[in-house]
């Protein structure tokens, strides 16, 4: 098989593999880590996190932080459940290859290459999302960890020290969940332009392209950045 691939190989698609692994991972590393990371909205939505379990230690009612932290994990658990059903399709999009060659051929500007170029593509569809898959559940399990942390916060404290550092812990552990939220998220960008590698692999350059152009405006030039942020 892999002797198909060799053989089969074109640079066009190569460069549009390369290119779709740039993209993901080097922005990845720039919203994260790079030098603009915590004036983004990683940075923004951590300090009001801060915030938030801050006023949780000062009340004595905590039901309201309890049902937004469950509204949280709807919308993770949501995305975790779609998520399988795309890895079971395309999973079973891998059994029937050569139907898939033959329907996409007759797509408009399709590019024709070898059945073993076509299973990396799908290969590569099933990577995106299981790693997707991955970063949900993972993002589920740390925010059932920030319920225990909750559920064992003191009662209201006058204590700085100490309010302040249970308010550290718990607004660390909501970060970790969102960011691993975000990640899965990221992949589902970054996975809808790798299926327009069936059509054309210059389709992904430009779509990864324009991912990575959206996902920045939103990430650091946005409105919403502007409000959390505290900017008209």
């Amino acid at each position: 098989m892999l002797q198909g691939w060799i053989a089969g190989l074109q640079w066009d698609d190569a460069l549009a593999l390369l290119w779709f692994l740039g993209c993901w991972a080097g922005y990845g590393w720039l919203a994260e880590r790079g030098p603009r990371a915590a004036r983004g909205l990683i940075g923004a939505t951590h300090q009001h996190r801060v915030a938030w379990a801050r006023a949780l230690l000062q009340r004595e009612n905590r039901v309201v932080d309890a049902a937004l932290v469950g509204n949280l994990m709807g919308s993770v658990s949501f995305y975790a459940s779609t998520t399988i059903y795309i890895i079971a399709g395309l999973l079973a999009l891998m059994g029937t290859v050569d139907k898939v060659m033959v329907f996409a051929a007759n797509l408009p500007f399709a590019h024709a290459s070898s059945r073993g170029w076509w299973q990396i593509r799908l290969l590569l569809m099933l990577v995106v999302f299981v790693f997707a898959y991955f970063k949900f559940t993972w993002s589920m399990r740390q925010f059932n960890f920030l319920c225990i942390l909750m559920g064992a916060a003191p009662p209201p404290v006058k204590d700085t020290a100490t309010l302040e550092s249970e308010a550290e812990q718990m607004a660390r552990i909501n970060s970790y969940a969102g960011d691993e939220f975000n990640r899965g998220i990221r992949a589902y960008y970054f996975g809808l332009a790798a299926a327009s590698w069936f059509i054309q692999p210059w389709l992904v350059v430009g779509l990864c392209t324009l991912v990575v152009w959206i996902l920045y405006r939103r990430d650091f030039a946005s409105p919403a950045l502007w409000a959390l942020r505290g900017q008209a």
